[in-house]
């Protein structure tokens, strides 16, 4: 088995030879898309080369939650989309005999420390940030998990939609090492790869909704206007409508009406003085799972990506892994619910922030929405809030909100020019948190933390010193 990343293949071998010598397997992973895509991978995997384990998902792999995974009675722990950023901890726990890790993770690991069985592209000269997901990780060691005559290469599936749920695909198409897993799924038959308009929602939303909600690239008269979206859409020499009247879907349109569509659709952008490049981003690289039906939001991979952030932010891990392992009826129904509540406190979330508005510290901006914005979302929140006028350009973007113990959940934003200049976001939030006793880690253009209830105003003033060292 050569894999997609033959850097990481031999190391990947090694990590499955130890997780096939554990009598069971205690597989730990995170609650976004990217980790309940790699729990996915891993679970499936585990299964398929008759390895006996148990899934968790955790929100925050602090010193706590690493404790309580130590007091089970596994000898192994898989940990999956983080463990690189808490390695210091873990590895206390390995040297105490209390279990035995093996990491597959894409985040900044913690400096100093290394253990045998740790899976991570940073270690490889690759960007764990845009070449390989948590999803992707999981994926190398799945292949290298296959039993004689397998094939786990049907798994790059699920892979795609973690690299893109991590916004891997930022600049247009997933790049590095991400490349050869979809290559993988390609030949595998179950990715599609293509160029069309890069709007969400390609597969389930009305055009005019597409439209109006088709905030990426902002045009003006038509996003965020329903009004000017129907308008822009009846003045179109293309069928838009259905024999009942019903608008239709992008998907339910010929490559022709796409093509006509996005054409005008690039035309009224020009002509509104939308930037060169902005306009650039309307179309691009698109990803679509082959085997799953079209006009779902399963068949789009950042639909799917979506439709799995929903369900474990809300406590329902269980529910978006079922999807992932191939669930179409009661949990894919369960996930569809918890989605229509999602996208309702997502657009309370933004709309709270641009009531309440942000502070601005001399190197960055930041806001606290207390118990208003659910823990879970308030990071996603923050990114959409990125970029709007309720943000100032140039500088990250730090939200906080309580969560359910009594601490204060951070989530920081920034952007690949920043990151550019110097910004390296894991590294203020994991040295920040530390110095008020918390901790986290993350990604150069987005990372987390978890501090106590009234650390707050040093907390910021300890990030904001450290990023302007960053950015001198």
């Amino acid at each position: 088995m050569e894999g997609p990343v033959p850097d990481l293949t031999e190391h990947a071998a090694a990590c499955a030879d130890r997780l096939r010598d554990a009598d069971r397997v205690l597989l730990a992973s995170h609650i976004d898309a990217d980790g309940l895509t790699s729990a996915g991978i891993a679970s499936t995997a585990l299964e398929r080369a008759g390895i006996p384990f148990e899934t968790v998902f955790c929100r925050q792999l602090d010193e706590a939650a690493i404790a309580d995974i130590a007091a089970t009675d596994y000898d192994t722990v898989l940990f999956t989309d983080f463990g690189s950023g808490q390695l210091d901890v873990i590895a206390d726990h390995e040297s105490a005999g209390d279990f035995h890790p093996v990491i597959a993770d894409h985040h900044q690991p913690a400096e100093g420390v290394e253990t045998e069985h740790h899976l991570n592209p940073l270690l490889f000269g690759l960007d764990g940030a845009t070449e390989l997901s948590g999803a992707g990780a999981s994926y190398v060691l799945a292949r290298a998990l296959e039993p004689e005559g397998g094939d786990n290469r049907d798994l790059a599936a699920l892979a795609v939609v973690g690299a893109v749920g991590d916004m891997q695909d930022t600049n247009g198409t997933l790049t590095g090492a991400n490349e050869g897993i979809v290559e993988e799924g390609i030949d595998a038959g179950v990715v599609e790869e293509g160029t069309d308009i890069r709007i969400y929602g390609r597969q389930t939303r009305a055009l005019p909704k597409l439209l109006q909600y088709a905030t990426d690239v902002r045009i003006p008269g038509i996003s965020n206007n329903e009004a000017g979206a129907i308008e822009f859409l009846t003045e179109l020499d293309v069928p838009v409508r259905d024999d009942d009247g019903e608008w239709k879907r992008w998907v339910d349109l010929t490559g022709d009406q796409r093509q006509a569509l996005a054409s005008a659709l690039i035309r009224r952008a020009i002509a509104s003085g939308v930037p060169a490049h902005r306009i650039d981003d309307l179309v691009g690289t698109t990803y679509v799972l082959s085997r799953e039906a079209e006009g779902t939001e399963l068949r789009d991979v950042s639909e799917f990506s979506t439709l799995l952030n929903a369900t474990a932010r809300y406590d329902r891990g269980d529910v978006g892994l079922a999807v992932c392992l191939g669930d179409r009826d009661r949990a894919l129904d369960r996930a569809r619910r918890l989605l229509r509540n999602h996208r309702k406190n997502l657009s309370n979330g933004l709309q709270w922030v641009k009531e309440h508005g942000v502070a601005v510290e001399e190197n960055l901006q930041w806001f606290d929405a207390g118990d208003e914005i659910r823990e879970t979302i308030v990071g996603i929140v923050a990114g959409m809030a990125v970029g709007t006028d309720a943000t100032r350009n140039g500088i990250p973007v730090l939200a906080f909100a309580d969560d359910e113990d009594g601490q204060v959940k951070v989530s920081s934003r920034g952007s690949y020019v920043m990151v550019k200049n110097g910004l390296d976001l894991s590294v203020v939030m994991r040295e920040a948190s530390r110095a008020v006793g918390g901790d986290g880690g993350g990604h150069n253009v987005a990372a987390g933390a978890t501090i106590p209830k009234g650390s707050v105003d040093e907390f910021i003033a300890e990030a904001d010193r450290i990023v302007g060292e960053q950015l001198a």
